[in-house]
């Protein structure tokens, strides 16, 4: 089945709504959000549609948004978007000029519900066992507030050899299915971990409305790349992160 065109603006959006921030504010249409530093995406403006003012004003205001709460000014922009332009002119350059580019992508439903080939469990809340195996290390303290701040989400484990060896988590926005969290502990990756969790979030998703489903990776990670590509999974756009202040 081919990929219907998607939505880019609406999308762009959509996935600020599946992972909210802990806090947010607006310059006109653009949304401010604030997480207490935990993530790009929970610590960056997102210029998505009219700031009601002229681009340097409303970047102005965003960096006293950012200052005040002791935050480097940060935006989240389409690659090749009018608001990279915009944005680039104003001063802003690469906040992360190592990194590469962040690539959205998107497919259908009925191209990743398939059986998942292990029994995967699927909770409301995320339990101890969860975070420990979400994260290297300890937890920030944030974390919580901003992956179960979702108004619908589930948080998904495969355990084997009594370890939780795989996770993810999966949020409603409308009919898409965001699918983000996931990780696959060293000893049991290659083995179709990661591809069944996203199969079983995306059955979830079905009866919940869903019908099309969208997930974030670094273009340098090859590994899941490959991996979400043979899923269906195809390029919607990229992000980076601008910034007035470079390192």
């Amino acid at each position: 089945m081919p990929l219907r065109p998607v939505d880019v603006d609406q999308l762009f959006l959509t996935t600020a709504l599946g992972r909210p921030a802990v806090e947010t504010a607006y310059v006109g249409h653009w949304l401010l959000r604030a997480s207490s530093g935990w993530t790009g995406r929970g610590n960056s403006l997102l210029p998505a549609g009219d700031p009601g003012m002229p681009v340097p004003d409303a970047l102005h205001q965003a960096s006293t948004f950012y200052r005040e709460r002791h935050l480097p000014p940060q935006a989240l922009i389409r690659v090749g978007s009018p608001e990279d332009q915009e944005i680039r002119a104003c001063g802003w350059v690469d906040a992360r000029p190592d990194q590469s580019d962040v690539l959205v992508m998107h497919t259908t439903l009925d191209h990743v519900n398939a059986l998942p080939g292990y029994d995967v469990q699927l909770d409301e809340a995320p339990n101890d066992a969860w975070y420990a195996a979400a994260f290297q290390g300890p937890v920030p303290e944030v974390a919580p507030k901003v992956l179960e701040g979702a108004p619908k989400a589930v948080f998904a484990s495969v355990t084997l050899d009594g370890v939780v060896a795989a996770v993810g988590r999966g949020s409603m926005t409308g009919h898409w299915l965001g699918v983000d969290a996931i990780r696959v502990a060293d000893d049991y990756r290659r083995q179709g971990l990661g591809t069944a969790i996203v199969q079983a979030l995306a059955r979830w998703a079905g009866p919940h409305g869903g019908r099309r489903t969208y997930l974030e990776v670094l273009v340098e990670n090859t590994g899941a790349m490959a991996t979400y590509t043979r899923l269906g999974y195809r390029e919607a756009y990229r992000y980076r992160y601008l910034t007035s202040h470079p390192r």
